[in-house]
């Protein structure tokens, strides 16, 4: 998208200075806007033209039957997938009886501005229809992050040249047509109008639709309400209908003398209201929106987001297309989790029905570590969804034969969606990374209520896991057999060590949350026995290591198998999984996304740093990056070993993946975890944070062309400001009392308002690894 010639590359926005139909479903996710709780594609006002029109509500999904050659006991018997519910987005043009369209008549000039600052989308453009007649059209649209429930657009037509005769459709639309839904025909039937409609109201400017989905049986609601500013002649009328419900507004226009209609648009849904209770919410949220008026939720917008960018902002200076690509990433992860508020953050977030809608592991792994030092509130709603699912996940773990809790591999509801076990249900370690997400959100905030509340049960329920899933072998050991890691062309194998270490650390917080929270703990029925089983069982964990190669096992006996032929591989022919049956994948030597690299990431500890250097010396010439989740990984892991050139090339793909439409499926919606991951490789790569035992530590390293990079963590309610150039590092405590870091291995404490600054050390230049041919990071110079 920003290599495109319509796009420019501004510190604060996203500026296209003309329309390319071509890339316009691409333009419809990077321009979305949401809050965690509403989602709006950024579609054009109109409705049409459109790549794929789309208004989330977070939660609300339909179910499909889930296809199988063969049946086979525990698999899953339905799918989910979001659905596209109630339209407020549509306003329509109509000029001297002509549909203002961009394909017709002539499209003088068209701008579109995401503005990060303030969080609104405003659109301007010059159109003459094809009678002749020109106009300016304005909008600026939100999705509120003080008010959950609201949305809204401000519309504004004035003529250029010659009185006209306009009229400004209002709408509410459920129902609207799709694109040819590719792939089972079972769940295109279920997604084909997913809504049965229970109600519709046109009473003056307000418009109201409530519908229900058919399968899942959720109640969805939507309200609009208007204010009209125009001349005298400007008239109203409003209808309704089952699918439609319409405000119309008419006038005569000068020139200098424009119409506006400012439309505000709540939602609602539930599963257990009825219908006049769900009726009731969407009405009083609109009242409350109403109340504060357009200006008012305007500047209610930019305060939020001036708070959020206080304690969240990355510099960088030398690179303006990192820079821009650092704060869309930001302001699109707060925007999938800002009003989750206790549900799951899907994959794309609300920005587009990729993934149907699904939540997986990267939430936790990738978002959540992003948002524990920068928005915690929003960390605490989605593990409590976690915990809010532990019936489900009882449920599934009784089922495979297991004790504890079995959290799905993908879901929207908290029960398993995967159709494919291999990749689904054996990759047993999602359960680890929502139990890491706990403990990182309780050692980063000191949150001793939601720890005790929600993440003892969680620990508790994952330890047990855990420890039925494993065994000791005759010597002692324990081994996690058939398992699947982040490696997806690698499944169902044993001791995948990033599975191993993140299990091993799930059994001993879960065994130390205990100690501290007896009797949260026995009311689960732990006792010293079980947590003292956890404890042996971590310690016993084996790390499969190859003596002969000196490097470790991705999983056991990984290095034997035989390489894949990467130089008989041709470039159109990646990704591999769409061109090679997973039978060739999985007994070779290949890596899809960062695996083992991983697990030295999260558990460093365990490497030293001769092992760090000649294990990602030894995976990234297998490692093919066929995930848009690798390549944040491999920058950190590239910073900390010295290849730093390296780190900043994969510094690029990750910023660039949406921005840039790396993948060819960012008009499916956008991938928040790989947006999140920009701030891994910067603060986690060439900051060199990490967080061990309690503390904040840095090992500053900047590539050669970025002069300074600077960002802000929360920790503990301090806020620490972090800011290094090439040959110093300065720490400044902004707010809170005094903290304890540390900077290369020497720990000191920020006072207040007394930086503290140090040397930044020399990295040597180190040869670079090699990777598979045709699958180097794109050099940015």
């Amino acid at each position: 998208m920003i290599t495109h010639r319509a796009y420019a590359c501004e510190p604060w926005a996203l500026r296209e200075t003309g329309l390319n139909l071509d890339v316009l479903p691409q333009s419809e996710s990077v321009f979305a806007l949401s809050n965690g709780h509403v989602g709006w594609r950024g579609n054009l006002d109109e409705g049409e033209p459109h790549g794929l029109p789309g208004s989330y509500l977070n939660g609300v999904h339909e179910l499909h039957p889930l296809p199988y050659a063969e049946a086979g006991y525990g698999y899953p018997e339905s799918g989910q997938t979001v659905i596209n519910v109630t339209n407020g987005k549509v306003v329509r043009l109509l000029v001297d009886d002509e549909p203002f369209d961009v394909r017709y008549g002539r499209l003088r000039s068209h701008e579109r501005v995401l503005d990060m600052r303030s969080g609104l989308l405003r659109r301007t453009c010059e159109w003459t229809s094809p009678a002749g007649s020109t106009v300016r059209v304005r909008s600026t649209r939100l999705v509120s992050f003080t008010q959950r429930a609201i949305a809204a657009v401000a519309f504004e037509v004035e003529p250029l040249d010659d009185e006209v005769r306009v009229v400004v459709q209002s709408e509410l639309v459920a129902n609207e047509q799709l694109p040819d839904l590719k792939g089972d025909p079972r769940a295109a039937a279920a997604l084909e109008s997913p809504l049965d409609p229970e109600e519709n109201l046109a009473a003056g400017n307000r418009l109201r639709l409530v519908h229900c989905t058919r399968r899942s049986g959720l109640r969805v609601a939507a309200a609009a309400d208007h204010v009209v500013k125009g001349p005298e002649s400007t008239r109203t009328s409003s209808e309704s209908g089952e699918d439609v419900s319409r405000l119309t507004v008419t006038s005569v226009l000068r020139p200098g003398a424009p119409l506006r209609v400012e439309k505000t648009v709540s939602y609602g849904w539930s599963s257990v209201r009825s219908l006049p209770a769900v009726r009731d919410q969407v009405d009083a949220a609109l009242a409350g929106a109403c109340s504060t008026g357009w200006d008012g939720l305007v500047a209610q917008q930019r305060a939020y987001l001036d708070d959020f960018w206080a304690r969240s902002d990355v510099e960088v200076d030398g690179d303006a297309e990192i820079q821009q690509a650092v704060r869309f990433g930001l302001f699109h992860v707060l925007q999938a989790g800002a009003r989750a508020e206790q549900r799951a953050i899907p994959a794309k977030g609300l920005t587009g029905s990729g993934y149907d809608g699904h939540s997986f592991w990267d939430t936790e792994t990738f978002v959540l570590a992003l948002l524990t030092y920068t928005s915690p509130h929003s960390v605490a709603e989605a593990l409590r969804w976690r915990y809010d699912t532990l019936p489900a996940a009882r449920e599934r773990a009784k089922q495979l034969g297991l004790r504890g809790a079995a959290f799905p591999w993908r879901t929207i509801d908290g029960s398993e969606c995967s159709a494919y076990w291999p990749a689904g249900t054996a990759a047993f370690h999602v359960n680890a990374d929502i139990a890491d997400a706990v403990v990182r959100y309780v050692t980063a905030t000191g949150d001793d209520e939601f720890e005790r509340d929600t993440g003892v049960p969680i620990l508790i329920e994952t330890a047990r896991l855990w420890h039925s899933l494993g065994h000791h072998d005759h010597q002692g050991a324990f081994h996690f057999d058939g398992v699947t890691g982040p490696d997806e062309y690698s499944a169902v194998a044993d001791d995948n060590i990033y599975t191993n270490l993140m299990a091993r650390a799930n059994m001993r917080e879960a065994a130390n949350a205990v100690d501290r929270h007896p009797a949260q703990a026995a009311a689960f029925g732990v006792d010293d026995e079980e947590t003292a089983a956890w404890r042996d069982a971590a310690d016993a964990v084996a790390l499969p290591y190859n003596e002969d190669l000196k490097v470790h096992e991705q999983s056991a006996d990984f290095t034997g198998h035989q390489i894949w032929d990467f130089a008989g591989t041709e470039p159109d022919q990646y990704p591999l999984l769409l061109h090679f049956p997973y039978f060739e994948l999985y007994r070779k030597q290949v890596v899809k996304q960062a695996d083992l690299v991983l697990a030295m990431c999260r558990h460093g500890e365990e490497f030293d740093d001769e092992q760090k250097a000649r294990n990602f010396e030894y995976y990234e010439q297998l490692t093919v990056r066929d995930s848009s989740l690798s390549a944040c990984w491999q920058a950190v892991m590239a910073a900390e070993t010295g290849h730093l050139r390296l780190a900043y090339d994969y510094l690029g793909e990750t910023a660039l993946m949406d921005l840039a439409d790396l993948e060819n499926n960012t008009r499916d919606g956008l991938h928040i975890a790989s947006l999140a991951g920009i701030w891994t490789a910067l603060v986690a790569g060439f900051g060199g944070m990490r967080h061990a035992e309690g503390t904040l530590e840095f090992a500053p390293k900047l590539p050669e062309r970025l002069t300074r990079l600077a960002f802000t963590v929360q920790m503990l309610g301090r806020r620490l400001r972090v800011e290094m150039r090439n040959s110093t590092a300065t720490y400044t405590l902004i707010e809170g009392s005094p903290l304890e870091i540390c900077h290369y291995g020497e720990r000191f404490t920020v006072h207040s308002k007394e930086p503290r600054t140090r040397k930044v050390r020399r990295v040597p230049p180190r040869p670079e690894p090699k990777q598979p041919p045709g699958r180097r990071p794109t050099s940015r110079g």
